[in-house]
């Protein structure tokens, strides 16, 4: 059984996102939403609303589950058994940071594999913080976020 895991703040969740992660669970046996709190971000999102939209973005896809998490990935990804780290390349400016994870990744434990996959074309220029950056300034997120998700962040505006 070969077992990914896709970490990510996912604040929000987005149609991007949800593109690789649908993608990835025809790819892999089990597919591992891994929710982290980035320590040099402030979230919008908190963890329990961050696990809500995604819940309720992957309604139907059997085999993926979501996972907050707090350590180290690679620790993580030992704990739950997962052989591959998946991550998203949105752009080539995208790829120089991600190598340098994959490379660090691969020092800390030789046994995972680091899996790039790009969301498709429609999906290429949303990122969670330019999604946050429109609801802020009042524009319409609705082409870059499920339609529950939309509601969540509308509301979580409102308060």
């Amino acid at each position: 059984m070969i077992k990914a895991i896709y970490p990510g703040s996912f604040d929000p969740i987005t149609n991007g996102h949800i593109d690789v992660i649908k993608r990835a669970s025809r790819i892999f046996d089990q597919v591992t939403i891994a929710v982290s709190q980035n320590i040099n971000k402030k979230s919008f999102l908190s963890e329990k609303e961050k696990i809500e939209a995604i819940n309720l973005s992957l309604e139907g896809l059997k085999n993926v589950e979501v996972i907050a998490f707090d350590s180290l990935l690679v620790d993580f990804a030992k704990k739950i058994n997962a052989q591959i780290i998946l991550r998203g390349l949105r752009a080539v400016s995208d790829f120089e940071y991600e190598f340098q994870l994959a490379g660090m990744n691969k020092h800390l434990d030789k046994n995972i594999e680091t899996f790039f996959l790009t969301p498709s074309e429609e999906f290429s220029n949303i990122s969670s913080s330019l999604v946050r950056e429109i609801l802020m300034l009042g524009g319409d997120i609705s082409s870059f976020v499920p339609q529950k998700v939309e509601k969540i962040l509308l509301s979580k505006l409102k308060k």
